[in-house]
């Protein structure tokens, strides 16, 4: 008995609780419909708000460029005759791929203030007239108006092949702010697949021809600083034994001019004195021994040039930025909805706290 009224109670309970439910959602609902004419108009200028920044938006361009990574693992013949080489005590380089060259890191050296450094100085033509894009990414922005009243910075330019170890400290902070710039906010580099060694190069720009320049241009500073330094000791190796070789070569041409000069000088001589053939037989000598490190420098001149062909370039370009480029613009049509319901929104919450702060007062 006593759990049936127990049971009776809280079902009566439960009604009630639903009931003042619905009387308080009503009490709410009477409440911001006697707001409906600030509501609405709040919404219409909110969205009148948001179709004037959709319409005062520029589009913003988006240069892309794919490329892939040279896979060093696998060097087919080149690989088998620089075993060869090793085998003979001669080294040239194992070409590996280690370093701050690899795949992983290849992406972090494109965002490094260095790479982004020198594309802004590289060279470009706009409209018939050369420039770096340093300067070029000064007009786009408009920068020179915005420097107007401070006259260090109003006639600053970047010139097209200036010693980088002359600028003034004024213009290392401002290129060292264009490029973080653009590091963060323009460049996007991205790898879609860990396995597959080809990256994507994404620069975004409210000018069209700058993004595609840059795109550009990062590509070959970026190529151009791995043939610089990763290459550089097969290059110096090819640089050392061209220069041994020739000068091998020019001791073996003096050998054999001395030769035929010595047999001149013995031609109808007195053959029982052979004394007056040793000049020619020294030089004889010689020559057979610089034929013979001849003979080994040309080897490992050519063995060397393999090696630094194997390892040049690092950078395949697959794809590279085509004029017109992908351009996104802000939707009108979202933005005026969007402003429009945020607007009102935000309206409907300031007058429901404000009601729940009068309660609470109260």
């Amino acid at each position: 008995m006593n759990e049936n009224n127990a049971a009776t109670m809280d079902t009566a309970s439960d009604e009630i609780s639903l009931k003042e439910l619905v009387i308080k959602l009503g009490e709410w609902y009477r409440y911001l419909l006697s707001y409906w004419r600030m509501i609405i108009l709040v919404a219409a200028l909110g969205a009148i708000l948001g179709l004037t920044y959709a319409w005062q938006q520029k589009p913003v361009y988006t240069a892309a460029a794919t490329y892939a990574l040279d896979d060093e693992k696998s060097g087919g013949g080149l690989s088998g005759a620089l075993g060869l080489a090793s085998s003979l005590g001669i080294d040239l380089g194992s070409g590996g791929s280690g370093g701050v060259f690899s795949a992983s890191n290849l992406m972090e050296l494109m965002h490094s203030r260095k790479v982004i450094e020198l594309t802004l100085l590289s060279e470009v033509e706009v409209e018939g007239k050369k420039m770096s894009l340093a300067d070029f990414y000064i007009e786009v922005n408009q920068l020179h108006k915005k420097w107007a009243a401070k006259p260090e910075l109003a006639n600053l330019s970047f010139a097209v092949n200036a010693d980088r170890d002359r600028f003034t400290r004024v213009q290392d902070s401002l290129l060292g702010a264009m490029a973080a710039t653009l590091d963060k906010t323009q460049l996007t580099i991205s790898q879609k697949d860990k396995k597959v060694a080809i990256g994507t190069i994404e620069v975004k720009s409210e000018n069209e021809l700058f993004a595609k320049l840059f795109c550009e241009n990062l590509m070959k500073v970026v190529t151009n600083y791995y043939v610089d330094t990763k290459s550089k000791k097969a290059r110096n190796n090819v640089a050392l034994l061209q220069k041994q070789a020739d000068s091998i070569r020019g001791e073996l041409n003096n050998a054999i001019t001395g030769v035929a000069a010595a047999n001149d000088q013995t031609f109808n001589l007195n053959p029982v004195m052979s004394v007056h053939k040793t000049p020619a037989a020294r030089r004889q000598v010689d020559v057979q021994a610089n034929t013979a490190i001849l003979t080994q420098l040309v080897t490992n001149l050519e063995l060397a040039k393999l090696t630094l062909l194997k390892e040049t370039p690092l950078i395949q370009v697959i794809d590279k930025p085509i004029l017109p480029l992908l351009k996104e613009k802000t939707s009108k049509l979202k933005s005026l909805i969007l402003g429009g319901f945020l607007a009102g929104f935000l309206l409907v919450l300031f007058l429901v706290f404000r009601r729940l702060g009068k309660e609470l007062m109260d």
